[in-house]
């Protein structure tokens, strides 16, 4: 089948670019020159964790594109561009453009989430074939690796939504089929319960970056439940949902910017964040939608997360005079989830089970930390989920979640259309090598 032959083909791609990537860091020897087939037969210890650096280091490919896909859509910013007219015709449905899955919005995020998941699989396989490492060193590797995996494939299934995704693709000559929404949150929600007992008994034998605080078993457990906490509230799950939470991060009294994250840096084999553009750009740049500013609370502090243009920035019938300044250089760490987004699930959990209370205080706990009083609202079910999902698009700002929580909650016909004709995609087709 042409669909099957093409993710082979990419898988196989990606892979090798991320084996020889990881080559490139100091910090865990060289993989140039082995092959597949040498690390899965009995690999050291050396290598594997030169597999787990590749594996960080794919996860940043391309997070530019996927952010910016998911936070154009949402209307949480726009994308001017001198060289690519697509973020402001195809991304916004103008005068008619649709969406393209030859296009570059949809092509190399997608290929560069299967390019992890596919180090993922080596990384499994080497690990439980190699003699030369304990079974609880086993369990790290595969705990890790599986949890990784998962996330890879929720941001995919994020982008494609109804028109589903591969979870199989272990063997690629023989690649599982496409499953729809539900079945791909169950399937990602059954792979990050694995990786937590694989994890609950491992040892692990390998560094990590980004994850400050989380880089032995127990560390990798509690963002293994964060980020099943958040597969639990995009399948309305709230009880367990909030289970999750209990092994999680989760700290409602706590530095709401404790998480893990993707980091960046100047050495030599290591990358800039590729999110990060210069204040007042003309040429590239990227700036909040209007309405980011226009419907923030006063003196809500989050409005720093953009910053005022000494000149308004203005493209194809669109314009805006903030810059997003949420990364604010390009060695700005990126994260992946942060106790900020536990406490709003918490929130929301609680809410939709009823628990109005505890949700008004998650609430005003958000509220108070970004110098806003507390919730003075009707406290009933469909206010306080109104009040969390406003928390939730200042508090997440371009994280890549609000067309997801707006998606997820039938809202998107809510969201501002700045020019006649224009669309709100609710997914993006899947990739013209998968259809």
């Amino acid at each position: 089948m042409i669909m099957q032959r093409n993710i082979k083909i990419y898988l196989t791609m990606f892979s090798v670019s991320l084996l020889l990537f990881a080559g490139c860091k100091k910090d865990y020897g060289d993989l140039n020159g082995e092959t597949i087939e040498d690390l899965t037969k009995n690999a050291t210890q050396a290598q594997l964790n030169n597999l787990v650096s590749g594996t960080e280091s794919g996860m940043r490919n391309a997070l530019n594109f996927y952010l910016d896909d998911v936070s154009i859509i949402g209307r949480e910013t726009y994308r001017f561009s001198n060289s690519e007219p697509r973020y402001v015709l195809d991304l916004l449905g103008a005068n008619g453009a649709s969406l393209n899955g030859a296009n570059f919005y949809i092509t190399l995020p997608w290929a560069a989430r299967y390019g992890v998941v596919k180090n993922c699989n080596i990384l499994i396989q080497a690990a439980n074939n190699s003699t030369l490492i304990s079974s609880a060193q086993k369990a790290g590797y595969v705990g890790f690796a599986r949890t990784i995996k998962a996330y890879q494939l929720l941001m995919n299934l994020n982008l494609t939504y109804g028109n589903g995704i591969r979870v199989n693709v272990t063997d690629p000559n023989h690649l599982g089929p496409f499953v729809d929404n539900d079945a791909g949150l169950a399937a990602i929600s059954s792979l990050l319960d694995s990786a937590k007992t694989d994890l609950g008994s491992a040892q692990v034998s390998f560094q990590l970056a980004g994850f400050a605080g989380f880089g032995d078993a127990a560390g990798l457990i509690k963002f293994n439940r964060a980020l099943a906490a958040r597969v639990s509230v995009y399948q309305s799950q709230w009880q367990t949902a909030l289970t999750d939470l209990d092994a999680s991060f989760l700290n409602l009294g706590g530095d709401i910017n404790t998480g893990v994250y993707h980091e960046f840096g100047t050495g030599s084999g290591d990358q800039l964040n590729s999110v990060f553009i210069p204040q007042n750009q003309t040429g590239e740049i990227r700036v909040a939608h209007p309405s980011y500013a226009a419907d923030i609370e006063e003196g809500d502090d989050r409005i720093n997360k953009t910053s005022l243009r000494t000149t308004t920035a203005s493209l194809s019938g669109l314009s805006s005079n903030r810059d997003v300044w949420l990364y604010t250089s390009s060695t700005a760490p990126v994260g992946i989830i942060r106790n900020e987004e536990l406490i709003l699930i918490y929130a929301e959990a609680n809410i939709q089970l009823g628990n109005l209370s505890a949700g008004v205080s998650a609430i005003n706990t958000i509220r108070n930390r970004h110098g806003l009083g507390n919730y003075a609202g009707a406290v009933t079910h469909d206010a306080l989920i109104t009040e969390m999902l406003n928390q939730r698009r200042y508090s997440l700002f371009f994280e890549g979640h609000r067309w997801i929580d707006l998606r997820r909650y039938n809202l998107l016909g809510t969201l501002p259309i700045d020019r006649a004709g224009d669309q709100v995609w609710s997914e993006f087709p899947l990739p013209t090598t998968e259809q």
